[in-house]
């Protein structure tokens, strides 16, 4: 979920907007040089909004509370048709594929694991190393037990350490993979979603906030000391106007715990753009302006000086399978979006990587009418559940094969003037 943009946060913006016309940069008309060939492409993807058959979790119970528009079910049915999906990854060209090991499938009562449960995601962990790509393995993808709902959930202090006792044994298990790990999934956004949905209350935040940095710490260093050298981070969801703000929640408690900087970049916004108010209903709806992934990567090349940056999510949604009202395609979305990576790179910034959020359609939190994926899936409609490619996957393909998109490319949406993704920055020094 993301916020709504407030009136005084967007009549500032228009003021910095009239005061920094005349001292802007002029647009430059660049095109965009090839990304090493270290790069790390990827997708991503999440255990519950995936899988289907989802055991008891908290997910679950809002689910069975009538908290949601539709009901999970066998969502994609990643579960059981998780080769056929990673042989679809493997051909992309794509060197990480990230995805989550759900704690509610692995201990579905207090201190009992299930070995069926252990025995799937072995085998969905070594496919992908079969298959030539690096898992990126999600400790906590919004999702825990139902008894841990029971006892309190994110309200308790008992949750930390069993938290951790659970993801000590995935990185135990999985650590001989060389895996990247993301230990939280947008920790901010985490506790808000818990919040709007029931998990928590407004008193419960700064506390469960508090807790979700002491798990972060504390895995962290378990990780390094199973694997050294372990990549590992969190991944933040930035916020156009608010980001510096967020990052005082969670990330700068955790900087010195973290091997780069990861972040999930959805949308954008300019001053005189409203429609952000749109993202929890209509997120199709909202500007998804792709030169606010630039500005993303030069904030945080800025806050976080040394530490390399990886794109852990970027997407675009559509609706229900149609088109989009603005006109604004899925390959039109990723080639400018990777257009803009490349910008950023060649301006100095250090990016390491890049995942497409999804490799298939899934369950967004609730519904299954916000469609992502590379590949379509139908699920309410469709009992087969067929994966049907979208022109995104040819799109991808070439971009992996060719290190980005070619150097005459130009993007489709227009560049925003003055984005709120960093305001002040973006209108004295316009990316062109």
């Amino acid at each position: 979920m993301r916020p709504k943009i407030g009136v005084a946060t967007v009549a500032a913006g228009l003021v910095l907007l009239s005061a920094s016309s005349a001292a802007a940069e002029a647009p430059r008309d660049v095109g965009a040089s090839p990304l090493p060939s270290g790069f790390l492409w990827g997708v991503a993807g999440s255990g519950f909004q995936s899988e289907g058959y989802s055991p008891d979790s908290n997910w679950s119970r809002y689910v069975a509370a009538g908290r949601t528009h539709d009901p999970v079910g066998t969502s994609v049915d990643f579960r059981h048709r998780y080769r056929e999906d990673i042989a679809r990854a493997r051909d992309l060209g794509v060197k990480v594929f990230r995805l989550s090991v759900e704690w509610a499938r692995l201990e579905p009562a207090p201190g009992q694991y299930d070995p069926a449960a252990w025995a799937y995601y072995d085998d969905v962990v070594a496919a992908v190393h079969e298959a030539g790509m690096r898992p990126m393995i999600t400790l906590d993808h919004w999702v825990y037990p139902g008894w841990e709902f029971d006892r309190g959930g994110w309200r308790t202090d008992a949750m930390i350490s069993d938290w951790l006792n659970n993801a000590r044994q995935v990185v135990d298990r999985y650590a001989s993979y060389d895996p990247m790990w993301i230990t939280i999934n947008e920790p901010v956004a985490y506790i808000a979603q818990e919040k709007q949905i029931g998990g928590l209350g407004s008193g419960d935040l700064p506390a469960a906030m508090d807790r979700l940095v002491q798990a972060h710490r504390g895995i962290y260093d378990y990780v390094h000391q199973v694997q050294p050298g372990a990549m590992v981070s969190s991944n933040v969801a930035y916020f156009p106007t608010g980001e510096e703000v967020i990052d005082t929640v969670f990330f700068n408690r955790v900087v010195d715990k973290l091997d780069f900087i990861g972040f999930d970049y959805y949308y954008s916004s300019s001053p005189t753009d409203f429609s952000f108010a749109n993202v929890a209903a209509e997120p199709w709806k909202v500007n998804s302006a792709p030169d606010g992934l630039y500005y993303a990567l030069r904030h945080y090349a800025r806050l976080y000086p040394g530490k390399p940056l990886y794109v852990v999510e970027n997407g675009m949604p559509t609706p229900d399978g149609a088109p989009r009202p603005d006109g604004y395609t899925r390959p039109e979305h990723l080639a400018d979006s990777v257009y803009w990576l490349e910008r950023a790179v060649q301006d100095g910034v250090n990016v390491i990587g890049y995942n497409y959020w999804s490799l298939t359609d899934n369950y967004e939190w609730g519904s299954y009418e916000p469609r992502f994926g590379l590949y379509t899936v139908n699920v309410t409609s469709d009992p087969s559940l067929t994966r049907v490619p979208t022109p995104a996957v040819d799109t991808y393909r070439s971009i992996i094969t060719h290190g980005g998109v070619a150097a005459d490319y130009r993007p489709v949406h227009p560049a925003t003037e003055c984005s709120l993704v960093d305001i002040l920055d973006s209108c004295l020094h316009p990316a062109g």
